[in-house]
């Protein structure tokens, strides 16, 4: 009888956000995570609705979406999924890691969490489920975060167990300390100023071509 071959697990990270619009800051700290944590894929997952976030300048799903696959380009260990925008309504991280789970059940998750993320996460829809599915990358920009405080926080030392917290300490991302934020962009936009040099040429021009979070189309 032929064996056969054991399927080896892949490394993915989950990357949410409103990516609105995405830029050279998302991107960097996508390519941090890929090569600190050795991972085989980042999964860029744009909310259809954010839960933490109203925000009026929010720029249709497909839109986004399409910016983003202009972003990530041709690399390899990018991919950008629209599961959360094809579901609609308010996206909840639970439920989108308990469906990528049973998608892809031989591999294993991690979420990027940025800072705000990390410390508002005990707030989150379920935050034990999703640490009990799937493990944190928290970012930590050189000279600006401090991880080790961000876990000591009450509502956070609370939620996470002894190991969870060592986790994250230990597989924190570390990144430079990159001032690109997309609410900049979105007003630099809004105001007539460039954004050359902060979001990816192709990104800008798309931007440009659908008049995005320009004042007249608000």
């Amino acid at each position: 009888m032929v064996k056969k071959a054991a399927v080896m697990a892949k490394e993915l990270a989950i990357f949410g956000g409103s990516f609105n619009p995405i830029h050279f800051g998302h991107l960097i700290v996508a390519e941090c995570c890929l090569e600190q944590a050795q991972l085989d894929r980042v999964l860029f997952m744009p909310a259809a609705t954010p839960p933490h976030k109203h925000d009026s300048t929010l720029a249709a799903p497909e839109d986004r979406i399409e910016m983003l696959q202009l972003a990530v380009g041709s690399h390899a260990k990018f991919e950008v999924s629209s599961q959360e925008c094809n579901r609609g309504g308010i996206s909840y991280t639970v439920n989108t890691v308990h469906n990528l789970i049973r998608q892809f059940p031989n591999d294993n998750f991690s979420l990027i969490l940025g800072p705000d993320a990390l410390l508002s996460f005990p707030s989150w829809k379920e935050p034990r489920r999703i640490l009990g599915m799937i493990k944190i990358l928290a970012i930590e920009r050189h000279g600006i975060d401090d991880i080790e405080q961000i876990t000591q926080q009450p509502q956070l030392e609370e939620l996470l167990s002894e190991k969870q917290s060592c986790q994250i300490k230990t597989d924190r991302i570390r990144v430079p300390a990159i001032g690109i934020r997309a609410n900049q962009l979105r007003e630099a936009i809004a105001s007539g100023s460039s954004i050359r040099f902060r979001t990816p040429s192709s990104v800008e021009r798309f931007i440009a071509r659908k008049q995005l979070f320009s004042t007249h189309t608000q």
